[in-house]
């Protein structure tokens, strides 16, 4: 089951909100693009060693999401296909494809900073990050810049409405 950040014991590190900080700029470049404002980074240890906002429209490819992209840039970076040491931090619950990929990397701990009640696959709509069924279970910590990461969202949407 995941964890919200404020069920966490003492206070939340600041390291993890700055890491989240990264990945909510990642996603207002991809609002800047006219891209749903999604964002990801990819730590090791303390170094950002990935780094993805959506890319969808402007690379005309329905996998290309904020988590896909850091992913690749991360196993070009570690030079190995698990990430067990390594934490996303991303500005929108994964989606099902994204989720897969996270379990399939091995990702060592995930950091979410808003639900997707609509197509969220760790813990929302699905539970793929933590399924018995599967070889590898993520970790999965809510709610840091949960709202800022909403309200981008939000105005993202409205105004596509308008």
């Amino acid at each position: 089951m995941p964890l919200n950040v404020s069920d966490l014991p003492g206070s939340f590190d600041s390291e993890h909100m700055r890491f989240m900080e990264q990945a909510f700029l990642e996603a207002e470049k991809a609002f800047e693009r006219n891209e749903v404002p999604v964002g990801a980074v990819i730590v090791q240890g303390s170094r950002i060693i990935a780094r993805g906002h959506n890319q969808v429209e402007m690379l005309s490819d329905p996998t290309a999401h904020a988590e896909m992209i850091a992913l690749t840039a991360a196993f070009e970076y570690t030079n190995e296909k698990y990430l067990n040491d390594c934490r996303m931090y991303v500005t929108l619950e994964p989606c099902p494809m994204c989720a897969g990929a996270l379990v399939w990397a091995k990702l060592g701990e995930l950091y979410i900073a808003a639900q997707d009640e609509k197509s969220g696959a760790c813990g929302s709509l699905f539970n793929i990050a933590s399924n018995t069924q599967l070889n590898h279970r993520i970790p999965t910590h809510y709610g840091l810049l949960e709202k800022d990461s909403e309200d981008l969202l939000k105005r993202f949407f409205a105004s596509k409405r308008a």
